[in-house]
């Protein structure tokens, strides 16, 4: 799959849009992303280029997105809940 290099995001109520180097720009909905979803403004504004220049990176709510996972519509991985095991079970 082409990807392209981020030139910018912006985000509105609902979405993040990264805008590529190639002129494309890309939009999904921030449900998808859930630290970004939860994240204040000023959170999801600080945002800086990673992966050779295919990839975002949040530092303080520990997020990485590729422009080729969005391309393909990729939302982020659901984080299973751990289960507690009964003490009964062990004695």
């Amino acid at each position: 799959m082409n990807t392209s290099a981020v030139k910018d995001v912006s985000f509105d109520e609902d979405s993040i849009k990264v805008f590529l180097m190639d002129g494309r720009a890309i939009s999904v909905p921030l449900v998808w992303y859930p630290k970004l979803y939860h994240a204040t403004p000023e959170q999801r504004d600080a945002w800086e280029i990673c992966g050779g220049g295919y990839g975002l990176h949040w530092e303080e709510i520990d997020e990485d997105l590729s422009t080729e996972g969005m391309l393909r519509g990729a939302p982020a991985p659901r984080v299973r809940k751990s289960t507690k095991v009964s003490a009964s079970k062990f004695g």
